[in-house]
Formats: C-alpha cells, structure tokens, sequence
C-alpha cells in the first residue's frame, strides 16, 4: 500500500467500537438467538435465527446485540462469517462465539466492510489459536489496524458499496441458477432420448432402421449359445418396480434387460466383500468413492493383494466396461478406462460388460436418465446402508432401438451435452469472476479510490481525538503506511 489519503487515518478497530454486554435472557423470555450457523457467509447476512425461550437457550447465548451492530464470527475466520445485525433483530442475542462491533461516531457499515475485506480476513487467519476448535480472540479482532475515512466520506464509501455490491450480489444470484437450468437440461435430453422422441425425425427418414426385433434375437442367441442365463443365488427383482411395457416406446423398439445385454461369460456381478489393508503395490480395485460426480479419480485408487483379487477374479475389469454403483449412492456411473484393465471392485459396485452388438454409450445413457434411476430407487432398501441387490440390477428393463438408431442416439446426446458442459465452463469462469469483484471493490475503497475525497469533511484524525476526548483519554494516531495488517 502506497499511502492513504491525507484526511485518512489508521486506527485499531477497538479504537471506533465498542463492546455490546451480556446478559442471561430470563427463563420465560422469547426471543431471537442468532448463531454462526444463522449466518450465510456468501451474502454475509442473518438469515435462519432460532426462536427460543431462555430456560432452554444454551449458555452461549448472551450477547445482547443492537440494530447496527457488526457479528465476526471468531471460529474459522478464514470462513468470514460476518453479518450487519438489521433493525429487525435490534434487542435480540447472539452468541459469545461472535465478537460484536458497536460503532461509536462511525457509520457502522465501514466497520461492517472492513471485516469483509481480504486484509482482515488473512490477518485473523493468520492468529487463529487451537487445531480441532481454530478461533481467534476478540483482542485479535479489536487490534486490527484499520483505514479510517472521514465520516461523511465513509457514508458516501458505504452508500456506493451498498448499491455495487447488491449488483455483484444480483449477478451470483443469477449464475446460480445455472447449474439448475443444465441439469434440467441433460434430464430432458435423456428423457426425449428413452422416450424416442429425440431421434423421431431420423426414423421417419429412414423407416427401414427401426426395427430392433432382429438386434434383440441376436442379444438372446449369444446366451442361449452357452446354455442361457446360469442361476444363481441373487435375491429376486423387487415386485412391481420393472414395470416398462412396450406401449411406452416407438413401434419396432423392444424391451430386454440388463442380464441380457451383457456378454454371457462376464455376468453382472459385484465385487470383493472385503478388500483387506491398503498395499503399496497389488492389484488396484475400484470403490465408490472412486467416481464421485460420475468422474474417475485415478488418483484415489487403492490396491489389494494378489490373493484377494483371485478369490474375486470374476469381477475383474476390462476396458469399457460399465461400472454401477449398488449401495450408499445408488446409480452412478462410470465407464472403465485402459489404465485399469485387469483392476477389480467393490461389493459396493456392478460390472456391466455390455456385448458389442449393442452401443455401450446408449446404455450408459439410458441407465443415467430418470426413467432407470427412478426404477433403481425403487428397489433401493436398507436402513444404515442403503443399496440395491444385484438381481434388481440384472432385471432393470432397457428399451431397446435397432442398432442404427443407438448409434444415431448416442450422436445427438453427446452433441447436446458438449453444449452444456461448453456453457457450465463458461459459468464457472463467470462465477471465478463475480467472487473475485467484492475483495476486488472492497480494496479500491479502503485505498480512498472509489470516491474522489471532499477537503471540506472533517479529517478522521479530528474524529478520533473527539472520540478519545469522549472517553477521556489521548488519541495516538497511527502512521498510514508500511502497516501490516491494513485493508487494502
């Protein structure tokens, strides 16, 4: 920071504030409790107090605050957990976890935007005391040196900070509900997609494509070739779940399930029980975990021994493989990369080695909609652990077009979804850019730079000898520059 201007001064916050008092609210008395869980750290409001009555309020809350009054919560201040108190909460309690700000001859929105500044923020992160509870103390927050305008420019600072951070505040608003609208989005696609409705042109153009009886036939032939399905010990499909019928679908698509459409000698199964310690070298395995957001982490891949893999061999993985996720989060998915053939999963997951005659990417749409997710759901049990059994995953009915239209399906879904993930990176770089214009606005005021200084205010410095005066006590100004600690 070079300087601040000449009407300026730098003072410890406690030098313009003073402390609100406590008091322990009577048995019968309702009121407002406002903790840090009541404050939104985005819009740095109140925004959920409880209602309580004092002989069931916790022993924390007993700070009486004021309309006016600035909450810094001392916990985590790296969080910034700061709020104006309004008018409507005047005479209600916070809790002693907060330092409360009362402002004595300043507008106590300057005090409001120096706690939100980046300055404040680094320095109180920087004396955070303890490891499990990190918090700061309210003479951590008090000795903050902060910029200190003359009073009427800090009214006309906090009317132009008011009016472009509402702005700022209307634009994350509206990026917001962003990722709402392309989640919506890819729904719609994949509902048009399972109803046939998004390749409905292609079949009135090519009339002789549609037909998917011949594909379904050569799907059963292939099990059928090795003795049909082998019975297993698979808990039977859930009753009235697996209920797609024909009629839901364009004529000449066909309705076939999931065992069907995987490779006979590579049956939908889950993996090993229990994988035992994590190894440095072994065979790697993957876990649910492992796919949050349906996206492959390689890099939390753990491994087992080669003995556990073996007595699992029958769900070792292939490249191109499907991977379910059947307990915890039901129906993520993900496809299986080069880097992990031969690796091996968890109880907590499916195999599905889709036979080739059928596009894998159109199954993996399909079970990604909300027509086979909500199927899913509903074969969902469990208390403590929520999962479906595999022989629910087996029977999931997949409607099936004629390989053409697959192909044709799978053009158009990732079309429209490149489009979407264009637009959600263009949402993020916007949102990187709305959260950097608060610090951004916030600096260029406590520099003096967002509003040209007026030589007829009264200096800060006289403010500060009045109010020391008030108190019967000597101002010591502060110089302005070189300081750390300063909001800038």
């Amino acid at each position: 920071m070079s300087s601040l201007p000449s009407s300026w001064i730098l003072a410890p916050i406690g030098e313009v504030t003073t402390d609100c008092g406590q008091r322990v609210p009577a048995a019968d008395e309702k009121f407002q409790y406002i903790d840090i869980g009541s404050i939104d750290r985005e819009t740095k409001t109140i925004t959920d107090p409880q209602h309580l009555v004092g002989k069931v309020a916790p022993s924390r809350a007993r700070k009486h605050v004021q309309g006016g009054d600035v909450l810094v919560s001392m916990t985590r201040p790296n969080l910034n957990a700061v709020a104006l108190v309004p008018n409507t909460l005047n005479g209600q309690i916070a809790s002693t976890g907060f330092d409360v700000l009362r402002a004595t001859g300043m507008d106590s929105r300057w005090i409001f935007y120096v706690v939100r500044s980046a300055a404040f923020v680094e320095r109180m992160s920087d004396l955070v005391q303890g490891a499990l509870y990190p918090a700061v103390r309210s003479k951590d927050v008090r000795s903050f040196d902060a910029p200190i305008a003359p009073l009427n420019e800090q009214k006309r600072i906090a009317d132009k900070l008011d009016a472009i951070l509402a702005r700022v505040g209307a634009c994350r608003a509206r990026l917001d509900r962003i990722p709402a609208i392309l989640k919506r989005f890819r729904q719609s696609v994949l509902a048009a997609t399972t109803a046939g409705k998004l390749t409905e042109d292609w079949r009135e153009q090519c009339p002789q494509c549609v037909d998917a009886q011949r594909l379904a036939d050569q799907i059963h032939s292939v099990h059928e070739a090795v003795g049909g399905h082998k019975i297993g010990n698979a808990a039977a499909p859930t009753e009235d779940v697996h209920d797609l019928s024909a009629d839901m679908f364009p004529k000449g698509w066909r309705l076939i399930t999931l065992r069907d459409v995987v490779l006979p000698d590579r049956p939908i199964t889950y993996g090993i029980l229990k994988p035992g310690p994590e190894l440095e070298v072994g065979v790697p395995y993957v876990r649910v975990a492992d796919f949050p957001g349906e996206k492959l982490n390689l890099a939390t891949i753990r491994k087992t021994s080669p003995q556990m893999d073996e007595d699992f061999k029958r769900s070792r993985l292939r490249p191109g493989d499907l991977l379910l996720s059947i307990r915890g989060t039901v129906g993520r998915l993900v496809v299986i990369p080069d880097e992990l053939a031969g690796a091996n999963i968890t109880q907590d997951s499916a195999r599905l080695s889709v036979q080739p005659i059928v596009n894998r990417d159109y199954v993996l749409w399909y079970l990604r909609s909300f027509m086979a997710q909500d199927r899913m759901k509903g074969s969902t049990k469990g208390v403590a652990v929520r999962g479906i059994n595999i022989g629910d995953v087996r029977a999931l009915q997949l409607p099936l077009p004629s390989r053409e239209e697959q192909d044709e399906i799978v053009r158009r879904v990732e079309i429209l979804f490149a489009y979407a993930d264009r637009l959600e990176a263009r949402y993020a770089a916007a949102r990187a850019q709305v959260e950097k214009l608060t610090p951004s606005v916030l600096a260029k005021a406590f520099r003096g730079e967002l509003m040209p200084q007026d030589p007829n205010d009264e200096a800060a410095s006289e403010l500060l000898e009045r109010m020391r005066a008030q108190r019967g006590e000597r101002t010591i100004a502060k110089p302005i520059r070189g300081r750390k600690g300063v909001a800038v």
